[in-house]
This record gives C-alpha cells, sequence and structure tokens, in this order.
C-alpha cells in the first residue's frame, strides 16, 4: 500500500478536530463519570470521540486497523504492518476537573513504530502534528509554525504530570537540581517540549500505546530524543499494548537526567 503521508495526516488532523468538538459539547454539562478495570475514568464523552475517529479512519482505510483506547481489540491488527492508534480523550481527569489540558492523539504506527501523529488541544483549538520525514509542526491562532525543540543546555525546564504522582519524580527533580518545572496536563506536556517550551519531560510508571505514539513522533520531529526509561525505542501494535517501561523526550543529549538515585527497578518503572 503506497501511502500519501500528508493525505493521511489532512484526514488525521480533520477527525482530531471533529472529535474535540464534540468532546466540549460534553465540557460545560455535567459529566457522569465512569471507572474501568484499572479504576481509570471513562466519560461519554470518551466514548462519543471514540466511535467518531474510529469509524471516521475506517471510512477513509478500511484496511487499516484501529487500536483505540475505547474499543474492543481486534488481535487482527497484529498481522497488519500498519496500525492507526487513537487515544480519543488523552487526559480524561483534566477533562473532569474543566482544566482545558486535555488533548485528541491520533497516530499511525508502521512495523510498530509510529510515522504519523496529531494531537488536538480542544479548549486552546490547538493542533500538534508531525510525520516521518516531513517535519512537526502547529497551527495555533490560525498560523502553521515548524516545530523546533529548544536548543538550551542547563538550567533546563522540566515538564511535570498535573494529575499523575510518582515519588520517583521528586526525587527525579532534587538529585538532579531542576529548578523550573511546568506543570500540565496530557500529552500536551510533550508538544510543550517540541515548541521549546520545556527541555525534559520524563514520565514513570504505566502508560499505554495511545497515549505516546502520536506525541513521540512529534516530538521526534521536532529534533527531540526519546526512549524508554531502560534506553530502548517503545514498540507499537504489540499484542499486549500497555508500554514495557516510563519514558523520557529530552531536547538535547546533553539534558538526559541521572537516574543513577533509583533501584534499577524503578528506573525501569
Amino acid at each position: 500500500m503506497a501511502l500519501d503521508k500528508n493525505e493521511i495526516l489532512k484526514i488525521m488532523t480533520e477527525l482530531a478536530r471533529e472529535a474535540g468538538k464534540e468532546i466540549l459539547k460534553h465540557y460545560t454539562s455535567a459529566i457522569a463519570v465512569e471507572y474501568k478495570e484499572d479504576q481509570s475514568p471513562v466519560t461519554e464523552a470518551d466514548r462519543s470521540a471514540n466511535a467518531l475517529i474510529v469509524q471516521g479512519l475506517m471510512g477513509w482505510y478500511p484496511d487499516i486497523p484501529v487500536l483505540a483506547e475505547e474499543s474492543a481489540d481486534d488481535p487482527k491488527r497484529l498481522a497488519s504492518r500498519l496500525c492507526f492508534v487513537v487515544d480519543p480523550l488523552d487526559g480524561t481527569k483534566e477533562f473532569i476537573k474543566r482544566n482545558g489540558e486535555f488533548t485528541v492523539n491520533i497516530a499511525l504506527v508502521e512495523e510498530g513504530r509510529p510515522i504519523l501523529g496529531v494531537i488536538y488541544v480542544p479548549v486552546l483549538d490547538e493542533i500538534y502534528y508531525g510525520g516521518k520525514g516531513l517535519g512537526a509542526y502547529s497551527v495555533i491562532q490560525g498560523r502553521t509554525e515548524r516545530l523546533r525543540v529548544s536548543e538550551r543546555v542547563g538550567d533546563i525546564r522540566l515538564a511535570k504530570s498535573r494529575s499523575y504522582y510518582a515519588p520517583e519524580m521528586d526525587r527525579l527533580i532534587e538529585h538532579n537540581g531542576i529548578k523550573q518545572v511546568l506543570i500540565a496536563g496530557s500529552a500536551y506536556k510533550g508538544c510543550l517540549l517540541a515548541r521549546g517550551d520545556v527541555e525534559v519531560y520524563y514520565r514513570f510508571g504505566r502508560t499505554m500505546e495511545w497515549d505516546t505514539a502520536a506525541m513521540e513522533i512529534i516530538a521526534l520531529e521536532a529534533g527531540g530524543l526519546f526512549s524508554g526509561l531502560n534506553g530502548n525505542e517503545f514498540r507499537y501494535n504489540k499484542p499486549n499494548p500497555e508500554n514495557p517501561t516510563g519514558f523520557f523526550i529530552i531536547n538535547r543529549e546533553e539534558n538526559r537526567l541521572d537516574l543513577s538515585f533509583l533501584s534499577s527497578d524503578a528506573a525501569e518503572r
């Protein structure tokens, strides 16, 4: 299958925007929250945005399977070279809190690696997108700009999750003498790094493929470095879509943080 990356990016972007509009329909009304088996929250906004994106992708590209957070998994995807990976509402906790820091994430992976990614921030109406060999871009207030990571080395700024707490993070910040910490929710932190607002983003603990796929390709195409905490690259479209370790994104190798204070088990969480 010959891929027109620009065409697919356009469709992914349109679907992300449509899903964002659907999510915002639920944003100002009472939000009914349910909890999945892993105790993560889910709302009707998650489900309706998921259905919109999955149906849209399947309509345009019926031969490419979809791995989506709120859809039943189809193991047939494992035999496919290509797979869409979708988080219809990344940052459900932020959505419930109504702080605006949630995103719509859509990625396309090929042979286990992300090659296209779109992240939409509905409340801010900001789009971030990137493609392998195409670069990464933002569309903010109607202006399209190329994304470039910061060139800053030393006195770096770190992005920290708003609603996810890991005790290792406080120790990481203290051990490495980080003075500037920016707190934000969802994959938006990866966008902040890609556009040069922070230099490092470390995440300990459990994440899923749909949390990271779009963010990874955007950060890479903006010039950043993305790695699992064990030093290995992430693989996608796996039988188990859980990422094997925590991860980090940095603007430059010189800003890789020291994890030596952690046990080997904790360093790979």
